[in-house]
């Protein structure tokens, strides 16, 4: 546990080194983050990674904290953790917060990789009333149920039954109402493409291949949006392409902050 708040957090690598900061999907946690550890050990970081307000092991928000609450959870996560500005890994509901963290917090943002994201639910009406609703399927099926349901969806057609169904056994500890309701409604509530001119923080962006919750159109629009920013597909993989192709993964995401060492 973080000892500033309540937010739950683990971290991996030494202390005081540079700090990544790895915020999670809307039905994940944390230990989403576990095969990012070699790209800690590659880069020399520290890799923290949280459990957002109201997910598992942290504690739930008195109210709907909305995008801005979470991205100011996020911001007072880094002053804990960080000497300085860090490097923000957002895989989609965490990339959506993530830039709600750059354009609120810029200067606690030395980089930004959006993964597998896109600019919110809210630049579309049916959109946005397809992201409350899922909350309603997470109370007609219940965790079990929903969580695999929604795990088939996750990832690439190549994926191993063993990841469908670690994807769905981390899925059910890891979500709870109302703060569900409440990410869902952050995330129906946020349309940041009027915004993204403002991001001046070096940005890659990650996709999936097979990604068909927020495809590669999606993601390319988002790097069209912000200036300067890095555009990579992941081959194979789906929406989770941080899990299902850690490896591949980490090689990007190192790359682009090595890049911006030299």
């Amino acid at each position: 546990m973080n000892a500033s708040s309540s937010v739950f957090s683990w971290s991996y690598g030494r202390h005081g080194a540079p700090v990544l900061l790895c915020l999670h999907g809307i039905g994940s946690c944390a230990d989403a983050f576990l095969g990012q550890r070699p790209l800690a050990e590659r880069l020399g970081v520290r890799l923290v990674a949280w459990d957002a307000p109201g997910y598992r092991h942290s504690a739930d928000p008195a109210a709907a904290p909305g995008i801005d609450g979470w991205a100011d959870a996020a911001a007072a996560l880094i002053a804990a953790e960080s000497d300085g500005p860090a490097a923000v890994l957002g895989v989609s509901w965490g990339g959506v917060t993530a830039t709600r963290l750059v354009l609120r917090h810029p200067e606690l943002v030395s980089a930004l990789i959006l993964a597998d994201s896109s600019a919110g639910a809210g630049t579309k009406p049916e959109q946005a009333e397809a992201m409350r609703a899922r909350a309603t399927d997470f109370v007609d099926l219940g965790p079990e149920g929903f969580a695999a349901a929604r795990a088939q969806r996750l990832v690439g057609p190549d994926a191993s039954d063993e990841l469908r169904a670690h994807v769905a056994e981390m899925m059910v500890p890891s979500i709870r109402m109302p703060c569900y309701q409440w990410a869902c409604d952050s995330m129906a509530e946020s349309n940041h493409y009027p915004d993204l001119g403002r991001i001046t923080a070096p940005t890659l962006v990650v996709v999936g291949e097979h990604d068909e919750v927020t495809p590669p159109r999606t993601s390319q629009r988002l790097a069209e949006g912000i200036a300067g920013a890095r555009y990579v597909e992941i081959a194979g993989a789906g929406h989770l392409a941080n899990q299902e192709r850690p490896e591949a993964f980490n090689d990007v995401v190192a790359e682009f902050l090595e890049s911006l060492a030299s």
